[in-house]
């Protein structure tokens, strides 16, 4: 909102001044004053991104320093091993919440951008809700997703899994998959397929699943797709697994790792 204020003020004035200072005709003036317009929004326009930029590599930065923490822990455990399991999980599910929340604070420090970035208010709740989705915090993530934006598949796969978690209609779930897989690139949309794929067969939608794939894998070769469908089709449900996927099948928390390792992060724009 500042930056096309200012642009428009640089324009205007810039045009106005020419005119009734006599140096150029109205044609020439609104000419230069559309060009000052132009030129005040990109430059103006470029600097505000730099420091968006910059204040979301800071919070990058928190991340990937909590995560190579995490993961010396585990190689020292895997020197040492803990005595108890489940409290080597749970004392790690501790460093990573409070790495988590110190990145969570710091996307508070982006709000200052609200009225120079058009959408700034949309973008810091989807960093929020990835945030709060990667330490299990639901309540928070509940509050953001009518404000977050589900452009990219990975978002679009987080909001089937919480669909599925709250037994929403599977109506619902399939016109969110369908936008979602709109328009994506070959390969893209695995995750996606795999999500609701899931979903199906856990609504006993044995034959929906098995369709969801065919048609997925006309945009897809992925391995884990083939397998599952190759599954679905000699009626093997008990076998149908989305463990190639790794952690970005596991961080969408519709199912636990049969073994250990930290959350990795999830990406995030």
């Amino acid at each position: 909102m500042f930056m096309i204020l200012i642009a428009l003020f640089a324009g205007a004035s810039t045009g106005l001044g020419l005119w009734f200072g006599d140096v150029c005709g109205w044609g020439w003036s609104l000419f230069w004053g559309i060009l000052a317009f132009g030129v005040a929004q990109a430059v103006g326009g470029y600097m505000v991104q730099r420091k968006v930029k910059a204040a979301m590599t800071s919070i990058q930065a928190i991340l990937v320093a909590g995560q190579k923490q995490l993961q010396a822990k585990v190689a020292r455990w895997q020197m040492r091993p803990p005595g108890s399991m489940q409290a080597a999980q749970a004392e790690m599910a501790r460093d990573q919440k409070v790495f988590v929340k110190e990145a969570l604070a710091a996307t508070e420090t982006l709000h200052r951008f609200d009225l120079w970035v058009p959408m700034m208010k949309r973008q810091i709740a989807t960093v929020q809700l990835q945030l709060h989705w990667m330490i299990g915090d639901f309540k928070a993530v509940d509050a953001l997703m009518p404000r977050a934006m589900f452009l990219d598949p990975t978002m679009g796969a987080m909001k089937m899994a919480r669909m599925q978690m709250l037994d929403e209609p599977i109506d619902a779930i399939s016109k969110v998959y369908n936008k979602a897989v709109r328009r994506l690139r070959y390969n893209q949309n695995v995750l996606l397929a795999a999500t609701y794929s899931w979903i199906l067969l856990r609504r006993g939608d044995a034959d929906g699943a098995f369709k969801a794939l065919t048609h997925a894998l006309d945009k897809s070769d992925n391995e884990v797709l083939k397998a599952n469908r190759e599954q679905l089709a000699n009626n093997r449900l008990a076998h149908f697994s989305n463990a190639g996927l790794g952690e970005q099948w596991y961080a969408l928390r519709l199912e636990e790792p049969k073994y250990s390792q930290p959350r990795q992060r999830m990406q995030w724009r």
